[in-house]
């Protein structure tokens, strides 16, 4: 039959949810603080066993064998020695029991406090082992209490605290509320165990795949890589290890009864679903979805991806205020330049422009000779470059011919001759104007003008 003692600690296992052992180790412990104080050496190697049927409490004490004793919390004599371990021998070390018959008041409240505390570590070790198992996983709670900057989650064994930096910008938190975490960190501290949560880590939305699609929780449909804006748009690449899978129908479900669940526990979130490809071309090309690309070209030391589509597209492919552009960098992991199809064009053109005047200014260029440097009483001697006759003519023509826009130039540089040639052909033109009508004389009166003023 159990005593009062083993009832009570059967009982404390259960409130404290910890295994019986525990519980008895850790009354062990604390027993033997509290005997230690009252009735052994400070420094005394001392050790409380409980028996788990009986209740029954023993204290052995580590004493050594002298012929005379003086110290009998320390020390034991042969013949007493002899009645615990029959080969004892002098200046032998042997555990002896030494079980006091009343701890006394203050022992008793020792130990109390003792086992308290005890409980306690116990009891946060236990929640530290359980949890820091469950790092990387999702745990569900109830929002207990929210203050300014965090809110305090209850897992049910301890309390967790979700920081604002994790939190969902276009979320509301109520007390009461049931919600999904992302367990991010549990660390050991003075108080107990510390427990940090997320709503906004992208593999929150790796482990609602894995809740939802039994594809990817068996590993035939992989996750590859995720890119999450929380509260308004995500995008997940996944990849399918079989042949014959169409990993997206797989993640989006029959009807999209598989997304809508997810999109539903993370409270309208959008999702996009897009296929991994090995070739960086095709996945930047499909991770701009829905968006359509006429072509993509790749800058591998640089790490830029310059996107080309089409001009009615470009809005729809750049997203709302980049949004789109900016998740699928950040799935990709390359730098994404959008162009449209247009603007591409006149790109090449400019640079199909700009070629024939590079080759131009590379052609080399020819001097003129030049006769040598002539020393006192020798001979001018020419110098014997070799020079194309091509750029001999372009020497000797270099007088441009006058640039004419006007009629008056013509005249400028017309010789004297062809001038009052002219002169005479517009004074007789004059003369027959004046027989014709009056539209003809209007017509006619300012050339006279200008013929005087010539004049």
């Amino acid at each position: 039959m159990k005593s009062e003692f083993m009832l009570a600690i059967t009982q404390l296992s259960a409130e404290k949810n910890l295994p019986k052992e525990v519980v008895l180790a850790a009354v062990e412990s604390a027993l033997v603080s509290a005997y230690r104080k009252e009735n052994f050496a400070p420094n005394q190697n001392i050790s409380v066993r409980i028996d788990p049927v009986t209740g029954a409490v023993k204290v052995w004490a580590e004493k050594t064998v002298v012929e005379q004793p003086s110290d009998l919390r320390r020390e034991i004599a042969p013949a007493e020695a002899i009645k615990v371990k029959p080969d004892a021998q002098l200046d032998e070390v042997i555990m002896v029991e030494a079980t006091p018959h009343n701890a006394g008041r203050i022992a008793a409240q020792t130990a109390k406090q003792v086992i308290l505390q005890r409980l306690h570590e116990a009891e946060h070790s236990a929640i530290f082992e359980e949890y820091s198992n469950k790092e990387g996983d999702i745990v569900s709670g109830l929002v207990q209490r929210i203050e300014p900057r965090q809110i305090f989650v209850d897992l049910g064994r301890t309390e967790a605290i979700l920081p604002a930096v994790e939190q969902v910008r276009t979320e509301r938190y109520r007390v009461g509320q049931r919600l999904r975490l992302y367990l991010l960190e549990v660390a050991q501290t003075g108080k107990g165990p510390q427990v940090v949560v997320s709503r906004s880590h992208p593999d929150l939305l790796r482990r609602l795949f894995e809740l939802e699609v039994p594809e990817v929780l068996n590993g035939v449909v992989e996750v590859k890589s995720i890119a999450r804006e929380a509260g308004y748009r995500s995008k997940i690449a996944v990849v399918a290890r079989h042949e014959g899978i169409d990993p997206v129908g797989c993640c989006v479900g029959l009807r999209g009864i598989r997304i809508q669940n997810i999109m539903k526990e993370l409270n309208g979130e959008k999702l996009d679903v897009v296929v991994w490809s090995p070739s960086p071309q095709t996945f930047i090309a499909n991770a701009l979805s829905p968006a359509q690309v006429v072509s993509v070209a790749l800058d591998e030391k640089e790490g830029i991806a310059t996107v080309v589509v089409p001009d009615r597209q470009l809005s729809l492919a750049i997203g709302k205020e980049g949004q789109n552009a900016r998740l699928a960098a950040k799935l990709t992991g390359w730098r994404i330049d959008i162009k449209s199809a247009s603007a591409a064009e006149t790109e090449r053109l400019a640079k199909a422009e700009a070629l024939p005047e590079e080759a131009e200014a590379e052609l080399p260029v020819f001097e003129e000779p030049v006769l040598a440097s002539v020393e006192a009483g020798a001979e001018p001697v020419l110098d014997t470059k070799l020079v194309p006759p091509e750029a001999l003519l372009k020497s000797q023509a270099n007088l441009e011919p006058p640039q004419l826009r006007f009629a008056e130039d013509v005249l400028k540089f017309a010789p004297t001759k062809v001038v009052a040639q002219s002169k005479r052909k517009k004074k007789n033109t004059r003369e027959r104007g004046v027989d014709d009508g009056a539209k003809g004389r209007k017509r006619q009166q300012k050339p006279e003008l200008l013929v005087e003023e010539e004049y």
